[in-house]
């Protein structure tokens, strides 16, 4: 599954790795010589000029999870996020990843706050004050997701994960892994960089591999979704960051209070 290229003979290389998020400003230094590559680019036949969002083909995908500890392959514990300081807390508790822990795509120790179906890509458009200097051109949704400097327009952003016949969705709640700059892959045509993970491209969720029957280190399709075009499913059900779940709570203030409520999503 996971071809790696053919290594040229030569002295070590280094480079240098981003750590998965922003949170930590150190880097790590790795050898070329280690790394594996993801798997070649397949063409999407059925993508053309007018897709808004055309799959991302072959993409290695990892699994992580909210208060994962550090390993040697993700030096920076995920206790907190590229966006939220207090992920942990915010979510609830550890999302535990054991499947013998795990009932309905949670944890059976506690129901999380937020969406169980998550996942990181390796573009963060904050900096320290505001956005970066290319986020408002290659953000596709950043003038209609701007809420001012401090917030992001990436967090929160659902997008389709697809293994074989079947297709997850999540939320983008993280930067990662290992880089939070690659926006040339991330909304553009290039493949993911070198790594420690295979060339991985993609973290999801233990909710998103249950429900995709993904191994821990696995190759998917993704891409970019508008709520809209999300459908009903157990990513529609959990989190006070889910959009279902606030358009709900909307619905049921603008009943409460008597006022005419506005047709489309929030009715999902």
């Amino acid at each position: 599954m996971f071809a790696q290229s053919a290594p040229v003979k030569s002295a070590p290389a280094k480079m240098k790795v981003s750590k998965k998020s922003d949170r930590l400003s150190e880097d790590v230094m790795v050898s070329l010589d280690s790394l594996a590559f993801a798997p070649r680019h397949l063409t999407d036949t059925t993508a053309t000029a007018g897709v808004r969002f055309p799959w991302k083909q072959s993409i290695v995908t990892t699994v992580f999870w909210i208060g994962e500890e550090p390993t040697a392959n993700n030096p920076v514990p995920n206790r907190s996020s590229s966006w939220d300081k207090q992920w942990t807390k915010n979510y609830g508790g550890f999302d535990d990843p054991s499947p013998g822990r795990r009932n309905n795509f949670i944890p059976v120790k506690f129901t999380p706050h937020q969406n169980p179906f998550y996942c990181a890509l390796p573009y963060n458009d904050k900096a320290k004050e505001g956005h970066r200097p290319e986020a408002p051109t290659v953000v596709p949704w950043f003038k209609e997701a701007y809420q001012g400097p401090a917030v992001s327009t990436c967090k929160g952003h659902w997008i389709a994960i697809r293994k074989g016949d079947k297709v997850a969705y999540a939320q983008w709640e993280d930067a990662g892994p290992f880089r939070t700059d690659h926006w040339q892959y991330v909304f553009g045509n290039e493949r993911p960089k070198p790594n420690l993970n295979r060339g991985a491209g993609l973290d999801v969720s233990p909710a998103v591999r249950d429900f995709l029957g993904l191994e821990s280190t696995d190759v998917t399709d993704w891409k970019f979704v508008d709520f809209k075009d999300v459908p009903m499913g157990p990513w529609a059900k959990l989190g006070d960051n889910n959009t279902f779940v606030m358009n709900a709570h909307k619905l049921n203030s603008e009943v409460a209070g008597g006022a005419k409520p506005a047709g489309h999503a929030i009715a999902r």
